[in-house]
């Protein structure tokens, strides 16, 4: 396939149109010859040394991932965004990049796959972000308690292995969770938002020091099941994509633990 191709499909696919006037990442095709022909597609969470590396020693033709190199522009191709730039040119590796829009397509995306992890019907978008959004809440199959809902997030991939549980909790809401909303990744600022919609518990990646009394003053627990964990969920859905297509898929597992 064309790369050409790919990136249109994929664009499509997650409307990333939707989100350019809202989203600091440079989201679609960030690095590659528009000729070029592919066959094999490696997925990582982060464009990193560590997962270009990975994918040139895995033969593949492109990189997908969450997090890419282009936050706002790059003003110098210096320090690590060099190593990086010329890490995929020397590899003859193209890098294709989906950040908002990956969090909130209600299939594919990052919140509809925690979404399905923890049992939620009846979905709905959530997180508000301008035109767009980039979560999503629902119910429960039966009510959880807080507990059962952490222990469904300390074992999520990505997750630090250790004795102690992962996910940390705000437990300021009911006895037994109902209604979810989730914002994957650094989610803390649709909070209100949660409470707003009647949320009983609000899923997200990682906290700000305010979400602490937000949370108890609003009555809504709040579980913060790592960025990495809670967002390894859409590249595992465009490797499926992917494979559909008919190209060979690699996934690089490259956890932060935080």
């Amino acid at each position: 396939m064309e790369l050409t191709e790919y990136a249109r499909r994929l664009d499509d696919r997650l409307d990333t149109a939707a989100y350019a006037d809202v989203d600091a990442s440079a989201n679609g095709l960030q690095v590659g010859p528009a000729d070029a022909e592919i066959e094999r597609v490696a997925f990582a969470v982060d464009a990193a040394a560590a997962t270009i590396e990975a994918a040139a020693e895995a033969d593949a033709d492109a990189l997908v991932v969450h997090h890419g190199l282009s936050w706002g522009g790059i003003e110098r191709v210096t320090g690590t965004t060099y190593d990086r730039v010329a890490a995929l040119a020397n590899h003859d590796v193209a890098l294709y990049v989906s950040h908002l829009p990956l969090d909130g397509h209600a299939d594919l995306g990052n919140a509809a796959g925690v979404a399905e992890a923890i049992g939620l019907a009846d979905r709905e978008p959530f997180g508000t972000l301008g035109p767009v959004t980039i979560g999503a809440i629902g119910e429960t199959e039966t009510p959880r308690s807080t507990a059962a809902l952490a222990e469904t997030l300390d074992a999520f991939e990505g997750q630090p292995d250790d004795e102690n549980a992962p996910t940390r909790v705000i437990d300021a809401g009911p006895d037994r969770i109902e209604r979810v909303a989730i914002v994957t990744g650094s989610g803390a600022d649709w909070l209100g938002e949660a409470a707003e919609r009647n949320a009983d518990a609000l899923v997200i990646g990682e906290g700000k020091g305010k979400v602490y009394h937000e949370a108890r003053e609003a009555g809504i627990t709040v579980f913060l099941g790592g960025h990495y964990a809670t967002e390894t969920f859409g590249v595992r859905s465009l490797q499926a994509l992917s494979e559909q297509w008919g190209l060979e898929t690699t996934y690089l597992p490259h956890p932060t633990g935080l």
